[in-house]
């Protein structure tokens, strides 16, 4: 059974003046980080007692700090600074800060709070600080099970993202991916799931199978992706939470890239037969399939606007491979990429103003975006072989997967899991247990 964290409210945000401390701009990049202070969330000794009994850690408070803290400065808009350099105890900065001393280590903004054993539950309390104006901006309280510590540190982060740059965090979310293992020409690859962090990985299959392309549901935690089963494709269904799993249909052919719709009621994939392959959809309630091209050439990774009233997907109608968009019933087909190079896997911004897309230009991969009228293509990364990225659900990060060029032996082959800020700037490898690829970014499980 899904544990769901109870929210209350210790004080009402103080209604001050709605401001940004920072602003970002996506074109240039954010090149100078706000320093701010994330402080160890202070406990008293009875609490930390506890905790090291249940949760077999030494210091919670300092746990929950360091992870706010790392997940801050890997947004890459924040400068967390050395806890070295802070002159106030957690307890005391907690009550009452002394500005004039965050101030001296050049802060500009500051994170407190504290932790507590209540009732057998955590209690976690946080405020946000303007070091600058001597302001409270935020001050906000969860209780919740004790094994839930590490989702508190998240949603801590992602309301200090929000206050501090007017826009959603993506920390308390989970990424789903192919765990891969073994050589090259004989991998074996399963479902696998993590915190955004890389946290908590867990297998969610054993492997007989081979699994590729799982997607998020964009409203609930449930899961499509490709099997094969007896050498067959079929497209299957995973809830997260149940572990249930059922088989979305049988189909003729070849069936790749199963996404969901923005609703979540309908998949929509491509079938490949006969040399061509058009993409179709289906409604999960009442499993009507519904064609939406009908082309004499390959047509495949669909993926849905937002609002659901158009489709991105790559088509080779031109002669190579393209990106179009077109309405959700396949009429009104335009193509918007035009640059040099074979474009694919375009996949619709959660915000609705960009698509991103891998392309493939004089050897070399790339991940990139574009307007969704085809205008302002941006080249993020570079690299021998890179594809399938996905969106955080702020539309601000990407993930995707990057392979390794093998020797003359075959040897030295590897799939890593990148993530790149939309500024290009931030690119940082995201840690897996094993080989990585075709990953998807859950939307905020604090929803």
């Amino acid at each position: 059974m899904k544990k769901k964290l109870i929210f209350i409210c210790l004080f009402l945000i103080i209604p001050i003046k709605a401001f940004a401390l920072i602003e970002v701009d996506i074109t240039r990049g954010n090149l100078n980080p706000l320093p701010l202070a994330v402080s160890p969330l202070s406990i008293d000794e009875n609490s930390k007692k506890s905790f090291e009994k249940i949760l077999d850690k030494e210091n919670i408070g300092s746990e929950i700090s360091i992870i706010v803290e790392n997940n801050l400065r890997t947004s890459g808009l924040f400068n967390p600074l050395n806890k070295d350099a802070f002159l106030q105890a957690p307890d005391i900065a907690n009550l009452k800060p002394r500005f004039e001393d965050w101030n001296l280590i050049k802060a500009q903004a500051l994170i407190t709070g504290k932790v507590a054993y209540i009732d057998e539950k955590l209690r976690v309390e946080f405020r946000l600080w303007d070091v600058l104006a001597g302001k409270e901006m935020m001050a906000l309280a969860f209780t919740t099970v004790p094994n839930n510590w590490r989702r508190v540190g998240h949603i801590i982060s992602d309301k200090i993202y929000e206050r501090l740059t007017g826009e959603k965090g993506y920390f308390d979310t989970r990424i789903i991916y192919v765990a891969e293992e073994g050589p090259k020409t004989q991998r074996k690859k399963k479902l696998a799931i993590m915190d955004q962090d890389g946290a908590n990985n867990k297998f969610l299959t054993l492997g007989n199978e081979l699994v590729l392309t799982p997607r998020f549901n964009p409203t609930s935690q449930m899961v499509t992706y490709l099997s094969y089963f007896k050498n067959l494709p079929r497209v299957y269904l995973l809830d997260i939470e149940t572990g249930t799993q059922e088989v979305v249909g049988d189909f003729p052919g070849m069936t790749f890239a199963p996404r969901f719709s923005p609703d979540g009621k309908k998949i929509i994939m491509s079938f490949a037969k006969d040399g061509k392959s058009d993409i179709f959809t289906m409604d999960l309630e009442n499993r009507i399939v519904e064609r939406i091209t009908n082309h004499p050439s390959i047509d495949t990774s669909p993926s849905y606007s937002p609002n659901g009233k158009f489709i991105a997907f790559n088509s080779d109608r031109s002669g190579y491979q393209q990106i179009y968009i077109m309405k959700n019933d396949g009429s009104d087909v335009k193509r918007i990429s035009f640059g040099n190079g074979i474009y694919g896997t375009p996949v619709w911004s959660p915000r609705g103003d960009l698509i991103a897309f891998t392309k493939l230009h004089n050897g070399k991969f790339y991940i990139g975006v574009m307007r969704t009228d085809g205008t302002g293509e941006r080249l993020l990364t570079e690299n021998y072989y890179q594809e399938a990225p996905s969106w955080s659900p702020n539309g601000r990060v990407l993930i995707f997967y990057r392979e390794t060029k093998t020797n003359a032996k075959g040897e030295g082959f590897s799939a890593k899991l990148w993530s790149i800020d939309l500024t290009g700037y931030n690119e940082r490898l995201v840690t897996t247990p094993t080989d990585a690829s075709d990953p998807s970014w859950s939307s905020l499980l604090s929803n």
